[in-house]
């Protein structure tokens, strides 16, 4: 497991899991609020898209994961 945090350092991967869940959730509610739209829903699609793309998306991108931290206790500010 330490392994793993060391590599995304490493790597300078830039989101963590929760990231990705959010934005993946966004990417859901987005396909499923076209869909609607196309097929005549006036109320529950732009709820979606909206919910899609100005709650969740940013939500994944802001979204920080707490507690990161240096070997030497220092915060990393990441």
């Amino acid at each position: 497991m330490a392994k793993d945090k060391k590599t995304e350092s490493v790597l300078g991967l830039p989101f963590g899991r929760t990231n990705y869940l959010l934005m993946g959730a966004a990417l859901l509610f987005i396909i499923i609020g076209y869909v609607s739209l196309g097929s005549g829903s006036i109320t529950l699609a732009p709820i979606l898209l909206v919910l899609g793309y100005c709650v969740l998306f940013p939500a994944g991108i802001i979204w920080k994961t707490g507690g990161e931290t240096t070997e030497a206790g220092e915060d990393t500010g990441e």
